[in-house]
């Protein structure tokens, strides 16, 4: 009878610690067939960023008119002796529009050594420019000699009557009178025989003979707008520009002593009696107002 109590007794207390047992089992996971598992994701390096793909695409650049081999690595950031190596070429000048160009290491890396303004690499424009046909800006004094060329080198000069043309400040208390336009006081340009008058309807001045190397002077006071050699018909010319919109001309110089934008006196040495363009020694000589030719027998002092 007493092993009977203690046989059940053990039962019960076995029935309660597997009990127990089973409640204190943690959840296992789920289980899983290999053949529906996901794949795995890519691999990620210490730093937490993803493993850089094997495939990456090699920077390049494809070379268009005007580059040259240093315009392009100064444009990318590298040297140009990289710019060589990575491309291979044996002729650095020799590169072509529409060719493709490696501008980085096989790797995809662009820090390679930095550029060296000395190089030592002789390169070329692949568009290079032509003085003769690239003008930047046009220059005046190399027009070709024409009336509507004087007057627009007149115009530009700003040369206008002497007329006073400051502007009144304000108050106006009274407007002044307008000033007399001065009379011009005009002095022969040299000495010689006059050889052709403005009657002539070739000639738009007079021709004046003489010795080479005659001085030939400005005929009123003005400022040079107009100095240059070897003009068609003209040789060696000079152009000043007076008061009242005149301007004289002064051709076939052997030499001219003044330059473009010098300011003159009356009877200022300006050039030299030559035969520059011209079958003779003479000066050949024009008086012009607005652009239009005038007679300068007309307004020179008689002799």
């Amino acid at each position: 009878m007493k092993q009977s109590c203690i046989l059940k007794n053990s039962l019960a207390l076995l029935f309660v610690l597997l009990i127990g047992a089973c409640s204190s089992v943690p959840n296992q996971a789920p289980v899983i067939e290999r053949s529906k598992e996901v794949p795995a994701e890519p691999t990620v390096a210490s730093t937490g960023t993803a493993a850089k793909p094997a495939d990456v695409r090699r920077p390049s650049y494809i070379v268009k008119r005007g580059d040259s081999l240093s315009k392009i690595a100064i444009a990318q950031g590298v040297n140009i002796n990289d710019l060589i190596a990575w491309n291979n070429l044996a002729n650095p000048s020799d590169i072509k529009v529409d060719q493709v160009l490696w501008v980085a290491a096989e790797n995809g890396d662009v820090k390679v050594t930095p550029i060296s303004v000395n190089s030592g690499i002789e390169v070329r424009n692949l568009n290079p420019i032509n003085p003769a046909t690239h003008k930047s800006s046009p220059k005046a004094d190399k027009r070709i000699y024409s009336d509507a060329n004087l007057q627009e080198l007149q115009k530009a000069d700003g040369a206008t009557p002497s007329v006073a043309n400051s502007k009144t400040e304000t108050p106006v208390v009274a407007a002044k009178p307008a000033e007399p336009v001065p009379e011009m006081n005009w002095v022969w340009p040299t000495a010689g025989k006059v050889l052709a008058t403005f009657d002539d309807p070739k000639n738009k001045g007079i021709d004046i003979g003489g010795k080479l190397g005659q001085e030939i002077v400005a005929v009123a006071p003005g400022k040079v707008i107009y100095e240059v050699g070897a003009v068609r018909g003209y040789g060696n010319m000079l152009v000043i520009t007076h008061a009242n919109n005149y301007l004289s001309v002064y051709a076939h110089n052997k030499t001219n002593l003044v330059k473009k934008g010098q300011t003159v006196s009356k009877g200022q040495k300006i050039a030299e009696m030559g035969n520059s363009d011209s079958e003779t020694v003479k000066l050949h000589f024009e008086i012009r107002q607005a652009g239009k030719p005038i007679d300068p027998l007309k307004l020179l002092p008689n002799r």
